[in-house]
């Protein structure tokens, strides 16, 4: 199994310019040309066999059979040995504290929502938790591996050349919210990494802040830029990746969801979902799924492709809604910008003029999110199948070349342009692989209070425009599919906006919140600051790139 970048366009099949083994992939995170590692093919047939083991068998035999067929088992071929790779997941999903690790719960039968129109019946709701790792947060299905990964994939290096310095690297990574907990978590304290997390100061949680804060392990480094948006912050690890001898220097290796093996993981639990509730009812599934960076569906997106019977995947975004809006109209633009009628962009002088480049702070601010960076590689697969429907037989190789030139064009248009528009036909597949929502904050608080009257089940803030997305497509198109709805977060990460719904006085936070949660008041915090400055918001991105290349050049 080798992989290749989303924009490499060259088209020699058996070593394209961005070949990359799953160790490679792995270690860079970012390819060389700025895209994103996708697999050369996907395996056929992974949901049966899946579906086929026991009902005795674990979310570690799920896992090990997906990673499994993305990783050969060679080491010589940048893969793990069977023991050593089943060891590993061992590891991985061991501090969850539920024996399915992201078990399924039926919601109780809320009362519809004031603003609901037409007769369908509220339909009957799953939970997929995802929040029974270490910083209950999804994130930690994910960044537990992750870091397993990176640990096995250094001391193999450090054996190899007997060289220290090669089994070492700089994790690198920005955070809304939940990835940088769980990536400190999955971290902290492991030999030869040091991981530097940029998060916006003042746009996550308190309870978020104070759980990356709180650690003091040595090789962790939080780096609050004032100022900036999460945007932002993705913006200056991308500018630090794609500096060539600065990444060389210092060994970066990606921590976001545009690691494939943050993908590979997340699959796995869209089969478990499927495996848990086809235990008593075999049918298809609709995933609704709070979407910021788009990691979280696009793992839905590629357990469909590998077999799982999914009827829908709906992308719930909040107001923050360029997901939502490019399924409307075929556009992907950020706020402010408008696309002529050859699809050149008209106005992006309002978004590259604002503070905040346009990003609406609300309730959910994990989802707080402007550019979605994991789109670009459905878009890649889209426009892969498009190619290869309009060249009648084309070579895989030639395919995957074409179709990343019209990624390539199309990343262009947004880095310059703020945005790019799409032909109907390649809308009309986009929205043949996924429908959307968008959820306010009033309706967001509004499902909370509703699924707690209905039965003293608290929802967080993002779970619930999952919720509301639901709630939403079964008025608009009705099915007898399961409905599952991706919950994403303990509520206790997010009291404020449970507040709101639910007054302090019936819902005290300890009610609410692990144990784990409730006790990080008053532990001692460490946290770099760096000041993002200037008029203009080319000057505000170079002031924080210069500014987090410091405290890391300081630093290591």
């Amino acid at each position: 199994m080798l992989y290749r970048s989303t924009r490499d366009v060259s088209s020699d099949g058996a070593a394209p310019a961005t070949a990359a083994t799953f160790e490679d992939a792995v270690m860079r995170g970012l390819a060389p040309d700025g895209g994103l590692y996708v697999p050369a093919a996907l395996p056929a047939g992974l949901w049966e066999d899946v579906r086929a083991l026991a009902p005795s068998a674990s979310f570690v035999d799920v896992a090990h059979i997906v990673f499994r067929a993305f990783v050969p088992a060679a080491a010589a071929e940048g893969g793990i040995p069977d023991p050593d790779l089943r060891s590993l997941l061992e590891r991985s999903f061991a501090s969850f504290s539920h024996p399915d690790v992201t078990p399924v719960v039926p919601l109780p039968r809320a009362a519809p929502a004031a603003t609901a129109t037409g007769s369908a019946a509220p339909p009957q709701l799953n939970i997929l938790e995802l929040f029974h790792g270490p910083t209950f947060a999804f994130k930690d299905v994910a960044l537990q591996v992750l870091g397993n990964l990176f640990e096995y994939f250094l001391e193999r290096r450090r054996a190899r050349s007997g060289n220290a310095a090669d089994g070492e690297i700089t994790v690198l990574g920005a955070t809304s919210g939940d990835t940088g907990g769980a990536a400190i978590y999955g971290l902290r304290g492991r030999r030869g990494v040091r991981v530097f997390i940029l998060h916006p100061r003042g746009r996550v949680s308190p309870v978020q802040e104070r759980q990356m804060t709180s650690v003091l392990d040595a090789n962790v480094h939080n780096v609050a830029v004032d100022g900036a948006t999460f945007d932002d912050c993705q913006e200056i690890v991308k500018a630090l990746f794609n500096d060539a001898e600065f990444r060389a220097n210092h060994h970066l290796a990606a921590i976001n969801s545009i690691n494939w093996a943050r993908i590979l993981a997340q699959i796995t639990y869209y089969f478990q979902a499927a495996r848990l509730l086809d235990a008593t009812a075999p049918r298809s599934l609709r995933f609704c799924v709070p979407t910021g960076n788009f990691g979280d569906v696009l793992a839905g997106f590629y357990a469909r492709r590998l077999g799982l019977p999914v009827e829908a995947l709906v992308v719930a975004t909040n107001e923050n809604d360029i997901l939502h809006r490019f399924l409307e109209s075929g556009e992907y633009t950020k706020p402010g910008v408008s696309l002529d009628a050859a699809g050149a962009a008209g106005a992006a002088a309002a978004v590259a003029g604002s503070a905040d480049g346009g990003v609406r702070m609300t309730l959910s601010p994990a989802m707080d999110i402007l550019v979605s960076s994991n789109f670009e590689r459905a878009v890649w697969h889209l426009a892969a199948d498009e190619v290869s429907a309009e060249g009648g037989g084309a070579a895989a190789a030639a395919t995957a070349a074409t179709a990343a030139g019209r990624v390539r064009s199309w990343m262009a248009s947004l880095a310059t342009d703020g945005g790019f528009r799409v032909a109907p036909a390649f809308l009309a597949r986009a929205r043949a692989a996924f429908a959307s929502a968008r959820v306010s904050d009033e309706q967001t608080v509004d499902a909370i209070a509703r699924y707690f009257r209905a039965g003293g089940y608290v929802l967080d803030p993002h779970t619930a425009v999952g919720v509301v997305a639901a709630e939403q497509q079964q008025q608009a198109l009705p099915t007898d599919a399961a409905v599952v709805v991706v919950g994403t977060a303990s509520p206790g990460k997010f009291p404020e906006a449970v507040w709101r719904a639910v007054p302090r006085e019936q819902l005290a936070y300890e009610r609410f919140a692990p144990r784990a949660l409730v006790v990080l008041d008053g532990l001692p915090l460490r946290a770099t600051v760096v000041e993002v400055r200037g008029e203009s918001r080319a000057e505000r991105r170079d002031s924080g790139i210069a500014g987090v290349r410091a405290v890391i050049e300081r630093t290591v």
